[in-house]
């Protein structure tokens, strides 16, 4: 017996709730987006998603505060909430998703070190946005990312506490 994939899971939750779901991924680069759109019909729940990868399109197309990346950086808990949120206004989705992080090797700091990622959620009940320390190489950190994500997508739709 194989054991179903969590992007499977994810969008079988996604049709059976009548869901919709947008994306705002940096340090994932759209690994995210792009592990939903391998799962055939998820046209119907899969609405779009930017790689913001850049303070500047963070601001100019995902809707983030400049104000909040100057007081928290965008690599902070208060950047990923208004990815998701911004995400979500933009495209018109029933959830959105934002990930901000550093996956390395470069850029770490003993205040933000490499492998800190900061993933939201947010929907109907709300925004909640789990700070996350992974371990590994750059991809093991994007992979890692977005396998916490799709948790985080699941736990959301099966009534998780928001």
């Amino acid at each position: 017996m194989t054991m179903k994939k969590l992007e499977e899971t994810a969008g079988q939750l996604l049709m059976a709730k009548h869901q919709t779901i947008a994306c705002a991924e940096s340090c994932t680069g759209g690994l995210l987006t792009s592990r939903l759109t391998d799962v055939p019909g998820s046209s119907a729940y899969v609405m779009g998603s930017v790689v913001s990868y850049t303070n500047p399109v963070k601001e100019r197309l995902v809707g983030v505060n400049p104000t909040t990346i100057a007081a928290h950086t965008e690599v902070s808990a208060e950047t990923a909430g208004e990815m998701a949120e911004g995400i979500r206004q933009l495209i018109g989705t029933d959830l959105g998703v934002g990930i901000t992080g550093l996956a390395g090797p470069g850029g770490g700091t003993k205040e933000r070190p490499v492998g800190v990622v900061f993933i939201a959620v947010a929907g109907s009940r709300g925004t909640k946005v789990c700070e996350n320390h992974f371990h590994g190489n750059r991809m093991a950190i994007k992979q890692q990312s977005a396998e916490m994500a799709l948790q985080m997508i699941i736990e959301y739709l099966s009534g998780g506490s928001f």
